[in-house]
């Protein structure tokens, strides 16, 4: 155990030495889908049985951010997991056989039990795993990728004992502006003058545009019934947010709008030309932390997460100054005003929320969710319902009257549905609970699959029901949002959550999952938000994120499409973009680095996909209420 720990420590705090030249496996990635397969015999001396080993070291580079499929070839079928290799950067990858041998069940919703940070890249688990028994060939894959990318394979090796990740070379990366030194691209920054001359163009430049918003972001040209509050009304057959002042609105805005953009620094230090100082930390929140016997696990949650280091904020005290924090905060909302953005959507700064000048909503905490039972709460404990409802009455107390509060989200992608085997194993594996106990007696009639599936979809029933009575009980003024549903889901689960006011979806893709709406539409007869979609590009260090499209002029064109697209449904009545800064290139606590943000780690925005914002804002009452067709130009995605 000491000499793994030492490895792991060793290879993380000191950057490697490059081994001796060798003639390296070189694979160029091109068309619409490319692999390259190597037998066992052309990588040296691998045995066919994988199984005493822990991990498969890699030492290769990569010429693009993009992710690659990593395909192990067996007998009886193969295996696969993305790697995201670091841009232009040499490094050891030590990648744990764990993920390629059996299913990962650490995480409590679909980002965490899919993404496993690591120090020099980062692995996105595709769910396609098995024994490692046999095998006769590796190979490497991409999907559509860009230009033509390069991947180099030094050597590849088996290790009983993983010798950590490593940069081998160079042996710096993000220069202290917090941007990727190995690649290169328009308007990239050179000094600080030249970021100060771009900040201040952009505040001469910023006005206001005209969306025909009344104060609250609705359309003050349509009058319906004033309530004081956000409610949803179905108008001739069209559902609409209807906002306090009584005007239809369409909730347009982007989750994480914070002065924060943080990535993990222990034990990578020696890859940054500087480092932000510490008094560019951020503080946890109170108010996040709810009270009982969560409080710890959650405190600790968020610990992990703001650990790091940002370059963003760092950015962001060298435009505003000493007062950076409110002057950060008041050119988001002088941004939003001039692109068309109504919401302060999900995981936003306490600062925009508490404002009094955009609508918001937020995400509800405290339920007992965790990654011991992948996310399901303990639900027959005796003290449950009053863990929920003290968990809702610290939320709501704070902010029940509040106009500018559309409403509360009650979870996000829990992972439940298609894994409802894997919750019941979870929960037999974890510590004694009340659940376990119970489900322990409710298979001891009948221990099979349906019977599995039958006691997760009831504790999801009994889970929901509580929530949807605690938030209804201490704030009868606002909506209940929802799930935000990351995945297919059974009918049973969407008829369980017709207590929502909204149901709510994350819904990647160049168009919003119609099928799907459709669905969830005919069961629930509720309105529905989308509560995260992106598309990003492969370049300056970081991956295209879910869905890549050519270039930031193609973003643009992807945001008109997908969103003017979604807005012509009937029930739709809100789209969130994820997110609104870029997350950093060297990855975000559980390793994304994903190019995804309205603006860049300097502050500046992706006007291409601004300008697509504007011109979508300017359409989308007209596109909603079927007066006009959506935007039909699709975006080029190689």
């Amino acid at each position: 155990m000491l000499r793994s720990i030492f490895a792991f420590l060793t290879a993380a705090v000191i950057t490697a030495n490059v081994a001796a030249a060798a003639e390296p496996k070189k694979v160029v990635f091109e068309g619409k889908v490319s692999e390259t397969k190597w037998m066992l015999q052309e990588l040296g001396d691998l045995p066919k049985d994988w199984t005493p080993f822990e991990s498969l070291t890699l030492d290769m580079k990569a010429t693009s951010p993009q992710r690659f499929e990593l395909r192990i070839h067996t007998a009886d079928g193969v295996r696969k997991i993305h790697l995201h290799p670091l841009e232009g950067a040499r490094v050891r990858a030590s990648i744990p056989l764990k993920y390629l041998k059996g299913v990962d069940r650490d995480g409590m919703d679909l980002a965490s039990l899919g993404n496993k940070p690591r120090w020099s890249y980062w692995i996105n688990l595709m769910g396609q795993y098995g024994p490692l028994k046999d095998v006769k060939a590796v190979s490497v894959a991409m999907l559509a990728p860009i230009g033509t990318p390069t991947l180099e394979i030094y050597s590849v090796h088996l290790d009983k004992d993983a010798p950590g990740d490593a940069l081998l070379e160079p042996k710096q990366v993000v220069d202290e502006f917090g941007q990727w030194m190995l690649a290169d691209w328009p308007n990239k920054a050179k000094t600080l003058d030249e970021l100060k001359t771009a900040w201040t163009e952009e505040e001469k430049n910023l006005a206001p545009g005209d969306f025909g918003y009344d104060k609250f972001g609705g359309y003050k040209a349509v009058q319906l019934k004033a309530t004081g509050f956000f409610r949803v009304e179905d108008v001739d057959g069209r559902w609409w947010f209807v906002d306090p002042e009584g005007h239809p609105f369409f909730s347009a805005g982007a989750d994480c709008m914070a002065p924060w953009s943080i990535t993990r620094v222990q034990y990578r230090e020696g890859i940054f030309t500087a480092l932000p100082p510490d008094t560019l930390k951020p503080e946890i929140p109170k108010e996040e932390i709810p009270e009982g016997k969560d409080a710890k696990t959650i405190e600790r949650e968020i610990r992990r997460w703001l650990s790091g280091k940002s370059f963003y904020t760092w950015n962001l005290s060298r435009r505003f100054g000493a007062e950076w924090e409110s002057k950060w905060a008041d050119m988001q909302f002088r941004r939003m005003q001039a692109w068309g953005f109504n919401t302060v959507a999900n995981w936003s700064d306490r600062q925009l929320l508490n404002a009094g000048r955009a609508p918001y909503v937020v995400m509800m905490r405290g339920w007992g969710m965790d990654s011991e039972t992948m996310g399901m709460p303990d639900v027959y404990d005796q003290g449950f319902e009053k863990k929920i409802d003290e968990a809702a009455r610290k939320d709501c107390e704070r902010r029940k009257n509040d106009p500018y509060l559309i409403g509360y989200f009650v979870a996000n992608e829990p992972p439940w549905a298609g894994r409802e085997l894997d919750v019941v194993d979870s929960i037999l594996a974890g510590k004694p609970t009340a659940t376990q106990k119970t489900l322990k007696e409710y298979l001891a009639k009948d221990d099979s699959k349906k019977s599995r599936k039958e006691f997760v979809y009831l504790a999801f029933e009994k889970f929901i029901n509580t929530v949807n009575a605690a938030i209804k009980k201490n704030d009868p003024n606002h909506l209940n949002l929802g799930m935000r549903f990351g995945s297919e889901t059974p009918d049973r689960m969407i008829e369980a959550s017709r207590g929502f006011d909204v149901f709510s979806i994350n819904s990647y893709g160049y168009e919003a999952d119609k099928k799907f709406i459709d669905r969830a539409y005919k069961i629930t007869g509720k309105p529905v938000v989308i509560g995260e979609f992106h598309f990003g590009t492969p370049g300056r260090g970081m991956a295209p994120g879910l869905l890549q499209t050519r270039d930031q002029t193609e973003r643009g064109v992807a945001y008109r499409y997908y969103v003017e697209n979604a807005a012509a449904h009937p029930a739709m009545i809100g789209a969130h973009w994820f997110q609104w800064t870029d997350e950093p290139n060297t990855g975000r606590a559980d390793g994304e680095n994903y190019n995804i943000g309205m603006v860049d780690v300097t502050d500046r925005p992706y006007k291409e996909l601004t300008d697509a914002v504007t011109a979508t804002s300017k359409r989308l009452y007209d596109v909603h209420a079927g007066k006009i067709a959506p935007f039909d130009q699709k975006a080029k995605v190689q």
